[in-house]
């Protein structure tokens, strides 16, 4: 594989004249040209991987048919102003020049096409249509899922686009969270009956880092105890990670990444560390924080400044100056950058090796992107490491990362995908009964009120690695510690040692003077998201039958458990908490008697 040592350049790059002239394609982006141009389509969608050079494939693909007067000019539709920019850019160097500030009348006749986004289009689909219609035009729909983010874009984009005479969809990420239509997507029905899209030529991150064009990921997740206050003036604990309902895993997670707590402190700490270990192999590595909103944004770069002395670039995307931002941070060495959307796609910063996920946004299509920020590299043995809340619906994108999606455009049934509608349909009438006795749900708001971080455990290629661990403990430290520029296998084979080591360690440690979260597995008490299930339904089953013998309403039993045992509301309980209640209930039945 060939490389290019100019810094200005995306290290997919060829750099270098039309197709047919050099052989510095790599090999996938030769393929996808071979079956391109043996097909000749009118459309034709291309699914990479983040980090594999679908700009190069693109680009290079316009240098054909404009060469062999297929089309005349090119116009890229992308999701952002600054990846409009970034495409601009591209194109120039291999001598397609794109006008990235075009917005109506006649093009310069020094420019071969227009570089829009898809917002643009869908404010005058009829402009580009008219383009379409006066010239042979190709049109590169980069991360082509964005067509499908509002009707009105889709529309526009049918509309703008249905002249055009070649049209190439792009898209590291085929799949999407919702069945809007992608526009010029072919969608075929499998023997489910089940439309999904079909792309013309794939090559997904399993691939790609078989062939070292992308980098591997090593996932650090942290764990910890959360405390927050509901809307109806609870006051709830739990640690994240444990068997919780949907709502108290949503809100444990949002009380981990607030910037007061001690959870993000000590996260942000970790990776910093871990960004030291990488930049003694490849000094100029810089580190990300994707943030929620703005303001946590703000706060985690002035966090970032109390922990290592350097101010972050935090990147937002209303400030007029953000592409130059981002251009500077890709540019320079310096350690960090904090920003919340526009840095999660497309974005081309080849030298983020570290990543910290704190952000509330839970589509595995928002999750591939932002971790294909990290992916992109630059030689081989240089290796990504992304830190997570440990929230299941995180720890399983991760494990997925090599699993190839399409777009689906019909909902599947019902089936098994919340273990916890069950229960939760059982305890929404329960607790409804709550909510209107209290009537505090629109005078007080929700507040997180503390927390603090565990590290948990390594993911890696589909495996887990390591057990808990305080952060600055030795145990930490040898995870953080993994050399920044490794082999795959060797990345395995240090994590299996670690994990060894770590285990042997903790086994010398008396239980008694040891914590709960140095203690291994197989000592550590474990309540299972099962075992939990079971107790909730056997303390409803009493309040049902208390329930008739008293003909009092279930909510108004739950209320009176809650005052006389304490605790938060049934899905948010911990077997202790239950098993109270369970013995409350009993205690009141054999009154009656």
């Amino acid at each position: 594989m060939t490389t290019t040592t100019n810094t200005h350049l995306s290290p997919a790059f060829p750099g270098r004249a039309p197709w047919g002239t050099a052989n510095k394609l790599r090999a996938w982006q030769e393929a996808a040209m071979g079956s391109y141009i043996e097909q000749q389509p009118q459309d034709f969608l291309a699914v990479a991987t983040p980090g594999a050079g679908k700009t190069t494939f693109a680009l290079t693909l316009a240098s054909w048919l404009l060469h062999h007067h297929v089309v005349q000019q090119v116009t890229v539709v992308a999701p952002t102003e600054h990846l409009k920019k970034q495409w601009a850019e591209a194109a120039a160097r291999i001598g397609i020049r794109l006008d990235p500030e075009y917005s109506a009348g006649p093009l310069h006749k020094s420019y071969q096409g227009v570089a829009v986004t898809y917002a643009g289009v869908g404010v005058r689909p009829m402009l580009h249509r008219n383009r379409c219609e006066q010239r042979k035009t190709l049109v590169i729909l980069d991360e082509i899922h964005h067509a499908g983010d509002s009707r009105s874009w889709g529309e526009a984009c049918l509309e703008a686009f249905e002249p055009a005479t070649r049209r190439l969809a792009l898209t590291g990420t085929p799949f999407r969270s919702d069945t809007n239509p992608i526009p010029f997507v072919t969608y075929a029905e499998g023997n489910d009956g089940i439309r999904r899209s079909s792309a013309d030529y794939t090559y997904g991150y399993g691939s790609a880092l078989s062939d070292g064009v992308v980098r591997p990921v090593i996932f650090l997740s942290y764990s910890g105890n959360m405390r927050w206050r509901t809307k109806a003036g609870d006051e709830i604990e739990a640690r994240l990670g444990e068997p919780l309902t949907k709502d108290a895993n949503s809100q444990a997670w949002r009380t981990a990444l607030d910037p007061r707590g001690e959870w993000m402190p000590q996260v942000l700490g970790a990776a910093d560390r871990r960004l030291t270990e990488v930049r003694r192999a490849i000094p100029d590595a810089g580190a990300l924080v994707i943030a929620t909103d703005q303001d946590s944004a703000r706060a985690y770069a002035k966090l970032i400044r109390e922990i290592t002395g350097e101010a972050a670039t935090v990147v937002l995307s209303d400030d007029t100056g953000a592409s130059e931002r981002i251009d500077e941070f890709r540019l320079g060495d310096s350690r960090w950058m904090v920003a919340v959307r526009m840095v999660s796609e497309g974005v081309d910063v080849p030298r983020l090796a570290v990543g910290v996920y704190a952000t509330t946004i839970s589509t595995p299509l928002f999750f591939a992107q932002a971790v294909g920020r990290f992916v992109r590299s630059r030689r081989r043995g240089e290796t990504a490491s992304v830190f997570l809340p440990t929230v299941p619906s995180l720890l399983t994108f991760a494990h997925e990362m090599e699993v190839e999606r399409d777009h689906v455009l019909d909902r599947p049934k019902k089936g098994d995908d919340d273990p916890y509608a069950e229960e939760a349909d059982l305890l929404k009438e329960a607790e409804k009964q709550q909510d209107e006795d209290t009537g505090e749900d629109e005078q007080l708001s929700w507040e997180a009120l503390g927390s603090d971080a565990v590290f948990d455990r390594v993911m890696y290629d589909g495996a887990e690695f390591g057990m808990q661990a305080h952060p600055g403990s030795e145990e930490e430290q040898d995870y953080l510690g993994i050399p920044g520029l490794l082999e795959p296998d060797q990345v395995q084979m240090l994590l299996q040692k670690r994990q060894s080591r770590q285990i042997a360690h903790s086994r010398k440690k008396p239980d008694e003077e040891a914590d709960l979260v140095e203690l291994p597995a197989e000592r550590r008490p474990v309540v299972t998201h099962q075992e939990l299930r079971e107790l909730r339904r056997e303390l409803h089953g009493l309040v049902g039958a208390y329930a008739h013998q008293t003909g009092k309403p279930h909510g108004s039993i739950h209320n009176e458990l809650r005052r006389s045992c304490g605790g938060p509301p049934t899905a948010e309980a911990t077997p202790n908490q239950l098993r109270q209640r369970m013995a409350k209930v009993r205690e009141w039945a054999t009154r009656m008697k």
